[in-house]
């Protein structure tokens, strides 16, 4: 940043995504869900840097060079539903024209029978047919939404990243798109889904992670977490308890910015289980970063 300042945006962030599977990336706007989607295709900005590893079989997407990405990564070995539809879209095309280019890229379809895998890859992320002469800026967000999630799908990619893919959709279109989104993970490719909508994460997710001020801080079993015992974390509790059809208890405070946090558990200063203790950043053990977690399933049923 400015003046030499560096702000860390994602922090030890480590986790397993396995063929077959959805992982279920949530949290607050700002704690860095998309920045982690941004690094894993090289599209952080230039001023960013990146250490670690992410693995994707034997190559290493973040030591990968732009050659390598866009060439054989990107589209083809993973697949990127965008935060902002509207902006990865190309504005002097029609949707038709980039779907007929990318099945064509991808797939290899050419001739007469382009225009009708084209149509079929639009249906499938209920994108009206009706709207495929269009150009982006003639798109509603929702539509916008849809065509970028259809672009998305065309590849099969191995990995698909799914970056808020239900925004400005009404709820049956959601439920539509998550279960086009498990069909994807049940021909045995990965998903990873980052959303702020609980209710679609809870539809198709196999395992929850929380992210919390560039840390993720629990990674659980979605059946445990969506319900007994629930989450461990304080915050993530937090979030499940804020949803209207639970307690609809919103979490006090506001959570700290990524350029100025505070020593130790960056979510003590909001939470109701904070000891001294909290004075120290919390590890990562057993799917959770947190010095006074809830009990695990094993504790709650001898408890």
């Amino acid at each position: 940043m400015r003046g030499g300042r560096e702000i860390a945006a994602v922090t030890e962030a480590s986790f397993r995504l396995g063929p077959g599977e959805c992982l279920a990336l949530v949290g607050e706007s700002g704690c860095g869900k998309s920045v982690l989607a941004s690094a894993l295709l090289g599209l952080l900005p230039g001023n960013a840097r990146t250490e670690g590893s992410a693995l994707l079989g034997d190559l290493d997407l973040l030591a990968a060079d732009e050659r390598t990405l866009a060439r054989t990564v990107r589209g083809r070995r993973v697949g990127l539903v965008p935060q902002s539809p509207a902006a990865h879209l190309t504005p002097v095309r029609t949707v038709r024209s980039q779907l007929e280019e990318t099945v064509r890229e991808l797939t290899g379809v050419r001739g007469r029978v382009l225009r009708t895998a084209a149509e079929a890859a639009a249906e499938r992320a209920a994108f009206p047919a009706g709207h495929l002469d269009r150009y982006p800026h003639q798109l509603s967000g929702g539509l916008a939404q849809r065509a970028a999630t259809a672009l998305a799908l065309v590849g099969d990619a191995p990995l698909l990243l799914a970056d808020e893919p239900t925004t400005g959709l009404d709820r049956d279109l959601v439920d539509r798109t998550v279960d086009e989104l498990r069909r994807h993970a049940d021909a045995g490719r990965a998903l990873l889904m980052i959303t702020h909508d609980l209710a679609a994460a809870q539809r198709i997710a196999d395992r929850v992670a929380v992210m919390y001020a560039g840390r993720i801080v629990e990674v659980a079993d979605a059946t445990a977490f969506f319900g007994a015992p629930g989450p461990r974390h304080p915050y993530a509790r937090g979030l499940l308890d804020a949803l209207p059809e639970r307690a609809f208890t919103p979490i006090p405070g506001m959570p700290p910015e990524l350029g100025d946090l505070p020593e130790g558990c960056a979510f003590a200063a909001r939470c109701p289980r904070a000891a001294a203790g909290c004075r120290a950043v919390p590890d990562l053990a057993d799917g959770v970063a947190c010095h006074h977690p809830h009990p695990a399933a094993e504790e709650a049923s001898r408890a």
